[in-house]
Parts: structure tokens; sequence; C-alpha cells
């Protein structure tokens, strides 16, 4: 049983910065890998950065670079810091924590990059 929380979407200009946050809560021991995906609407939903038990992250050719992955063990937490947003970045933006073939995900939070 994992529960995810996701915070820090909003509208902001071409150029600026945004860090997301997803606090996880429950079984948060049987978590094996956490990441961003994000769902343009007519669009699938694609990977933009992941993060594994041991730390290794991996990051979508279209935001290397700009956006970085990182996690707080003592808060439960996983951000994502926005840099250089475009307006192609327009999306919601949803949290995953994969647990050994089962993925859960949190509610999503609308991120809108104006030029």
């Amino acid at each position: 049983q994992v529960q995810l929380v996701e915070s820090g979407g909003g509208l902001v200009q071409a150029g600026g910065t945004l860090r997301l946050s997803c606090a996880a809560s429950g079984s948060i021991f049987s978590i094996r890998a956490m990441g961003w995906y994000r769902q343009a609407p007519g669009k699938q939903r694609e990977l933009v950065a992941t993060i594994t038990i041991a730390g290794r992250t991996n990051y979508a050719d279209s935001v290397k670079g700009r956006f970085t992955i990182s996690r707080d063990n003592a808060k439960n937490t996983v951000y994502l810091e926005m840099n250089n947003l475009k307006p192609e970045d327009t999306a919601v933006y949803y949290c995953n924590a994969r647990l050994s073939g089962l993925n859960i995900w949190g509610q999503g939070t609308q991120v809108t990059v104006s030029s």
C-alpha cells in the first residue's frame, strides 16, 4: 500500500523554474523505483525522469540538462526541479512508484508554460 501526493505545479513564463514534489506514504519499503511522467492533451503519457532504489537516474532526451530528479529519504519525498521551462513542457505531470510489476500513480499536477 503506497500513496503519492503531488504538489508544485502551476503557471510559469518560458525560461522559468518550477519544483514538483511527491510525498510517498504507506509501504514505502516496497518501492523499487520512482519517477515523473507527463501527458499533454492528445498525446500518450511519456517518461520524464526516473530514479531507482540504487540512486541511478534516467532522463528523457528532451529534458536532459534542464530537469533534475532527486529524493529525500528522510522525508520520503521525490522532487523534480525543472529549469529553463519551454512551452512544449506544458502537460499534466504524474508521480509514479514501481512495486515489482505494479505501478502506483499520483493524481497529477498541471504545469503550464507560457511564451
